[in-house]
């Protein structure tokens, strides 16, 4: 049996996020800014994006070195045609949980092939209910209750929902209690992500980030809430649960309350490049190697070498002279 790969901090790669294109058809400020994603924004050529194939192998060569789980994400990942072939492809060759990130614009025409695909899970991202406020975020003027019909589509598939919104003050945050109240004993959790510096075209600045404690403090005076346990180490949301038993409601806080020291995850961008930070500047090219013919015994020494050279831990050291440093872009890594 492989020995798993532990970095340079004893972290363990458990983790892969899988980017399958880096196109989306919302223009997201936070993530893609329609005036630098406009229509003369050169995106990648069909044929510089990993193939189904590709992908497979790779996610073989990662489940050998310990991950676990899989997510497919994007750009937005329901947008690459037969994404629900990949689920499948992905599920017959490894042992590996397979989940999805969307922005659920084409949920409810896919969420049944993608569980009859063998899909374990969907997050939604869907950062406020007041229709105005959201259609002014993703910017291209699409409805919550498209969203909504996304998500009832994907329970009614059997598909767990997970509903991940990201908070910048003055724009949502005056939202978050509905929200609560809204997936609050639904069986969907709810989880509210600090506004992050990702990438380099979304004019992220501190003061527009709500903390998680204060959401914390929002949220308790209306629905009281207790911390819970973690479900495995190295989860990104800090987990709380209702006190009257309506479930849990997740907090994810990079930014005040880093958590780099349990990270075990590593990121694929559409056209193939390693990454083993969400705050990389650079990466390494995989897609070479797999068209050169190397195969799965050279790339698997190639990752291992990458993971356990790693020092990766931009939350922790964050500052003024980190915050300027370029980055990848969320569009293009995922989440």
């Amino acid at each position: 049996m492989e020995p798993i790969a532990v970095d340079t901090w004893r972290r363990p790669l458990r983790d892969l996020r899988l980017s399958v294109t880096d196109r989306c058809n919302f223009r997201c400020r936070y993530c893609m800014p329609a005036e630098i994603f406009n229509r003369d924004y050169v995106f990648l050529r069909r044929d510089l994006l990993l193939n189904f194939e590709e992908l497979t192998t790779l996610a073989r060569v990662f489940e050998r070195l310990g991950v676990r789980k899989i997510r497919l994400t994007g750009g937005e990942p329901l947008l690459r045609r037969g994404i629900e072939d990949l689920v499948g492809m992905l599920v017959e060759a490894t042992g590996c949980e397979v989940t999805l990130t969307t922005n659920a614009s084409l949920l409810a025409r896919k969420a049944g092939a993608l569980a009859s695909a063998g899909l374990t899970r969907i997050t939604v991202s869907l950062d406020s209910l007041d229709d105005a406020v959201f259609q002014a975020m993703n910017d291209v003027g699409f409805p919550v209750g498209a969203v909504l019909d996304g998500i009832e589509a994907a329970s009614v598939a059997g598909l767990p929902v997970k509903v991940n919104a990201v908070v910048k003050r003055g724009v949502n945050d005056h939202g978050v209690v509905d929200m609560a109240r809204f997936f609050r004993g639904t069986g969907h959790i709810l989880r509210f992500i600090e506004y992050m510096d990702v990438g380099a075209t979304n004019g992220w600045c501190l003061d527009d980030v709500v903390p998680a404690a204060e959401l914390i403090g929002r949220i308790d005076a209306e629905f009281p809430i207790r911390p819970a346990a973690p479900n495995y180490r190295g989860e990104v949301a800090r987990r709380w649960e209702y006190l009257d038993g309506q479930g849990e409601i997740g907090f994810i806080a990079s930014v005040t309350q880093p958590f780099c020291r349990t990270c075990t995850r590593a990121r694929i961008s559409a056209e193939g490049v390693l990454y083993t930070c969400l705050f990389a500047t650079n990466g390494t090219d995989l897609r070479s190697v797999l068209r050169s013919g190397g195969g799965e015994e050279e790339i698997l020494r190639m990752v291992r070498r990458v993971w356990e050279l790693r020092t990766d831990r931009y939350s922790e050291i964050r500052s003024e002279a980190t915050v300027d440093l370029p980055k990848v872009e969320m569009s293009y890594i995922g989440g």
